[in-house]
Parts: structure tokens; sequence; C-alpha cells
């Protein structure tokens, strides 16, 4: 039996994570990322995932910071992906990518390139319905739909305050963006 570089590049991440607790770490086109997490990060997948349990129908589960290996160079770990409740309760630590339903990311100064620019083309590759970045830096959220190969086709920002719904295979999924946080530097550039 052989050892995948996917499986040689996950054990390593393992590693990382126990080495650099407060650390997310990721695999992003062939490098291993390690990116520190805040309080607002933290402040709003938590409210995020409050909310969105809520709606989702039975046959649906919430997962965070497992991973989900695309290819040989990205093995992802989103802040929020929807996967069936029946490999969500096998309790693995990876899972493959074409189980997510729906995909979350939270933006953090260190994100801000994989988040906007080489997520996306990923998750749409992937034939992920909706991707939601949810941006503290800003204030505001951006939804992108209609996934091809090339990427999302569909894109529209929303500024933070009313509550964004969206119209997904999954149901309609509502985010209360009022009261996520935003970093006060943000609010003086908005």
């Amino acid at each position: 039996m052989t050892v995948s570089d996917t499986d040689r590049m996950h054990a390593q991440l393992s590693r990382l994570e126990d080495m650099f607790p407060g650390y997310l770490t990721e695999i992003v086109e062939g490098s291993m990322m390690l990116s520190p997490v805040r309080p607002f990060h933290g402040q709003t997948v938590l409210g995020v995932w409050t909310s969105l349990e809520e709606q989702l129908a039975p046959d649906w589960a919430l997962v965070s910071d497992v991973a989900f290996p695309f290819d040989d160079a990205n093995e992802f770990c989103p802040d929020l992906a929807a996967i069936p409740v029946e490999a969500e309760a096998e309790n693995h630590s990876a899972y493959p990518a074409d189980l997510i339903g729906f995909v979350a990311e939270v933006v953090s100064p260190e994100s801000i390139r994989r988040d906007y620019e080489i997520k996306p083309r990923r998750y749409a590759s992937q034939g992920i319905s909706h991707y939601v970045i949810l941006d503290p830096l800003k204030g505001h959220a951006v939804t992108m739909w209609n996934p091809g190969p090339d990427g999302y086709q569909g894109r529209d920002t929303l500024p933070y305050g009313p509550d964004l719904t969206l119209d997904t295979p999954l149901g309609k999924l509502t985010i209360a963006t009022g009261r996520l946080p935003v970093d006060p530097k943000a609010r003086a550039t908005r």
C-alpha cells in the first residue's frame, strides 16, 4: 500500500495543529498555511453556526475546521460547511470535498487572498452551489452562486446589518448579519 502526497500532507497538518494551538492550518496551492484565529473570527463562526443549525433540514449537519482535500495541492478547512448528517456522524478529521452542500469562510487579515480569490475557484469547480464570505474587516458579506469551472458567475456584496437570505439546494438559509462583529478599524473606513 502506498501513501499519497495528500495523505502525507494531511499527516503534517495534524502535527502542525498540535504544535501551534490557536492557529488554523490548511494546504493552499501546495503550501501549508498557518493563520492565527482571532476573537472576531470565532464569534462570527459561532453566531452563524447557531443561526444556520436551526434552519438546516435534519439530513444536513454543520462542521467547522475539518479537512476537505480538493486535489494534491489544496486541502481546505472551511470555517463552516454543511455536509450530510450521515457523514458527520462518522466523526472524521477529513471528508471528501464532494460532500459539501454549502460553505462559508470568515476573513482574517492573513486569509484575504485565499478567501476572495483561491477558494471561490475551488469551491465553484466542485459544484458547491453557494459560497459566503463573512468579512469582519470590512463589515460586509459576499455571496457567490452559480458555480462553474472558472468560478462563480453570480456575486453580491452586502453590508452587515440586514439579514442575508440565500435560496440554496439545502433550503432557504438566513444569516443575521446585524449582530456579527466588525473590526473597529473597519468601521472607520466603511
